[in-house]
């Protein structure tokens, strides 16, 4: 079986020849978006070993000259990338600890996996968070401190400051996933009631060398929004953090410990999160490994060698996700109308992450209502195909990674009773392709590097 478990029944979705084949296209293609990310590839090719030299990101790091190699992080990729490092430094590794993915299946055994719960941050987290914050103030100025972060480490490494409790910071994250903010924006609040995001891990760990290995999931990869940036100088402060609550109508419904933080935080009353002039970072070496413009040019080049005129359009997409969903449809559109701007067979690549402002009461995912808004604008078309999904598996708070729509969705849709428009205002995108079986399937990947949208001309 492939990456995409149900890839044969959605291939079969399809009514004609050539809707099946543009079906085929673009899921064998979203396949090497996720492949390419592989965190285990990934470790394997960018960070090497010869003899006591870790080279990795032009950096050389000599591993005789630290008494001790300390292992910490967490994400939704970090299980993979710790039984990589295992597998590549083995006894090297003093000891380790990192927060995986609740029902993880990674396996090692001198870095211990901590299971804790995403996108809602848990008790599990906090715990993990804490021994990693004392395994970093153990490490000292001949040692090295390797983080491995990725995309879910803001919710699996929480530590709320100053009398914040685990509930209230559930709260205001809930709150944030709903209200259509950015993940900048909402990492900017986390860093703010967070003691170890925000460049906290780096300050405590200081003198220690620290080399972070990251694996991208946020729009052009500022990497003090990547999982919070917990080993990175913060850009942002408290008053931003309250601006962001309150541009989204949330300030007043806050947990009152949250804004005595953030305001106390305004009035230099508590610490600001460390700054790019703190000493801290002289120490820390930050370095991308993969990111959304790796999965999306994989995606490119398999449409390429399939003999398509393939476009890597963006990797910083971002938007309202049906409005996303109408813009991609609306390129497939010119390409059957006119050529532009590829010849048919064209195939179309965007990256990025969009947002979805929840106003109804269903039940989907970013990927999903793309797909959805895309459906109604190719309806009648043959051999157009628009399928999205999110790399790590998990579209929302379902269990699709995606959805598939082509010209006919629609049509089978009211054959079906099923009227698109009101499952869009609903935000009810996993009824809606359930009913069609046009959800796809993949499982926690074990990756996180946002979205790939394809669209496939035939």
């Amino acid at each position: 079986m492939g990456i995409i478990k149900n890839r044969e029944q959605l291939i079969q979705n399809g009514e004609t020849k050539l809707d099946r084949r543009a079906r085929e296209l673009a899921l064998k293609s979203l396949e090497a978006a996720i492949k390419t990310v592989d965190p285990k590839l990934i470790i394997k090719s960018k960070v090497l070993l010869e003899g006591s030299s870790l080279r990795v990101g032009g950096y050389i790091f000599d591993l005789k000259k630290f008494e001790n190699i300390y292992v910490v992080g967490g994400g939704k990729a970090s299980g993979s990338m710790a039984e990589a490092l295992e597998a590549l430094l083995g006894k090297k590794i003093t000891d380790g600890f990192i927060n995986v993915p609740r029902g993880s299946k990674h396996q090692t055994s001198i870095i211990r996996l901590n299971e804790a719960s995403h996108p809602v941050p848990d008790e599990s987290g906090v715990e993990g968070a804490k021994r990693m914050l004392e395994m970093a103030e153990k490490a000292g100025e001949n040692d090295l401190l390797i983080c491995l972060i990725s995309g879910g480490g803001s919710s699996l490494m929480p530590l709320p400051r100053d009398g914040i409790t685990i509930a209230d910071k559930k709260k205001i994250t809930e709150d944030l996933l709903k209200c259509g903010a950015t993940i900048n924006e909402i990492n900017t609040v986390r860093k703010h009631i967070s003691g170890f995001k925000g460049g906290w891990l780096a300050k405590k760990a200081y003198p220690a060398t620290v080399l972070n290995l990251i694996l991208s999931d946020v729009l052009g990869d500022p990497l003090d929004f990547i999982a919070s940036g917990p080993t990175v100088p913060d850009s942002t402060t408290f008053s931003n953090a309250v601006k962001v609550l309150k541009k989204y109508d949330l300030w007043d419904k806050a947990p009152k410990s949250i804004k005595k933080v953030l305001l106390n935080g305004e009035k230099g009353l508590i610490s600001e999160t460390p700054k790019a002039n703190d000493e801290t970072f002289k120490k820390v070496f930050n370095i991308v490994i993969g990111n959304n413009r790796t999965a999306s040019t994989a995606t490119c080049e398999t449409l390429k060698a399939e003999g398509l005129n393939a476009v890597f359009l963006t990797s910083l997409l971002e938007g309202e996700a049906k409005h996303v969903g109408t813009v991609l449809a609306s390129l497939a559109r010119e390409i059957v109308a006119s050529g532009n701007p590829v010849q048919k067979p064209a195939g179309i690549v965007v990256g990025g992450e969009t947002t979805v402002t929840v106003t109804g009461k269903g039940k989907g995912g970013r990927n999903q209502e793309i797909a959805l808004a895309a459906a109604l604008k190719i309806s009648g078309l043959e051999g157009v195909v628009i399928a999205s999904l999110s790399t790590d598996g998990v579209d929302g708070p379902t269990d699709a990674a995606g959805a598939l729509a082509d010209g006919k969705t629609i049509a089978k849709a009211e054959a079906a009773g099923l009227k698109a428009e009101e499952f869009l205002a609903d935000n009810n995108s996993y009824s809606f392709f359930s009913k069609l079986g046009d959800l796809i399937f993949t499982g926690p990947t074990g990756t996180n590097v946002n979205d790939v949208s394809i669209i496939i001309v035939l």
